[in-house]
């Protein structure tokens, strides 16, 4: 599973590494409605909750679902225009650039959350289509009372939620986000210098294997591959690549492929894992492997003491064949050391590599 950027006659100068305000903007909004997502956030999301006032909190609870369940477009409005737009260097900016997109894309791209509405093909939109409009309808209503009666506002009526939500966003600012932004500009923007040079000195390849081990460049098929749990796929027609920084955005690792769009790769800075992350792949080879009934009982033995397959046949009333068996799947897993002693080869349950898995698969599953 992954999705995929086709890059076929992508030249290196269009790619751009820039941070963005109302990006970050967004996730912030998502870490105060998702704290869960980002435990080392939790102090931030305290200090800027306890002082909110409760009008603005209430606001953010009316149209959560462009951020909590899903990063609406929205907050990426320079790559609506498929060109080589850039994010703006402040807040104001970007709003300017998202009160620039047609009712249309405004309305396709806020819609995103009811997965109504097609994303990397070309298909007709709500404010167009009488089919779209109702399938949107129904699907925001299975999401709840508010959901749906958003979805019929933005229907009824685009102007009036457009104007809404810069205001609210304008408010999010002075209340907590631009001093949130005035420490984490300067990160992000030394972040974005650093990918940029080892674009320039280093290729596509470094930059991107530095963006995130989950990203890739598969240069015999001229595409990127970003690991993550969904397919999706986009080419670039015109402009170019955008590379995005977050810093309060781990473990989200984001990739707009809508069509028509400008691509963009919005990802972690300086995320808090100590260690690689693993693969889909391989996580989905380390659940399957503890999934076994038989494989769960041997784990119980295992992450006790180290045992040879003689002895694990005897205590759990099998064939060393078939112990063989699961055992190679453990250790094809990697969730098994072996050591050898004399003639004997002892297995052992590598439990910290286990005791990983709860937040290896958080971070799989949110990528």
């Amino acid at each position: 599973m992954s999705v995929t950027i086709d890059i076929s006659g992508l030249r290196q100068e269009r790619v751009a590494v820039v941070p963005s305000p109302l990006a970050e903007l967004c996730m912030a909004l998502h870490a105060l409605a998702e704290p869960g997502h980002h435990p080392g956030l939790q102090g931030w999301v305290t200090g800027v909750t306890a002082p909110l006032d409760p009008h603005l909190a209430d606001r953010m609870c009316e149209a959560d679902f462009l951020w909590r369940s899903t990063f609406s477009d929205l907050f990426l409005p320079y790559a609506a225009a498929g060109g080589a737009a850039l994010p703006g260097a402040t807040l104001g900016e970007e709003l300017d650039l998202l009160d620039k997109l047609t009712d249309e894309q405004f309305v396709d791209a806020a819609l995103e959350f009811t997965c109504a509405l097609p994303y990397d093909t070309q298909g007709a939109g709500a404010l167009a289509d009488a089919a779209s409009r109702r399938r949107a309808l129904m699907l925001a209503a299975a999401r709840g009372p508010g959901p749906a009666e958003f979805t019929e506002r933005l229907l009824a009526d685009p102007p009036r939620i457009r104007a809404w939500l810069r205001q609210f966003l304008e408010d999010c600012d002075e209340a907590f986000f631009a001093e949130t932004w005035s420490r984490l500009r300067h990160q992000l923007a030394a972040d974005a210098r650093r990918k940029t040079d080892l674009l320039r000195r280093r290729g596509l390849a470094e930059a991107l294997a530095s963006v995130s081990p989950a990203v890739a460049l598969d240069e015999a098929s001229g595409r990127i591959v970003i690991d993550k749990l969904g397919h999706g796929h986009t080419t670039i027609r015109a402009g170019g690549l955008l590379l995005v920084p977050t810093s309060l955005g781990w473990p989200h690792l984001m990739v707009l492929h809508r069509y028509g769009w400008q691509p963009v790769v919005h990802y972690p800075a300086g995320s808090p894992e100590l260690t690689v992350p693993n693969s889909v792949e391989q996580l989905t080879l380390r659940m399957t492997a503890l999934a076994h009934p038989t494989r769960m009982r041997l784990c119980r033995s295992l992450a006790r003491s180290a045992f040879t397959t003689s002895e694990l046949a005897q205590t759990h009333g099998m064939t060393p064949p078939e112990i063989s068996r699961h055992l190679s799947v453990l250790k094809k897993a990697g969730l098994l050391t072996t050591r050898r002693r004399g003639r004997y080869v002892l297995h052992q349950l590598d439990v910290a590599m286990v005791a990983r898995l709860g937040s290896d698969f958080l971070e799989g599953i949110l990528r």
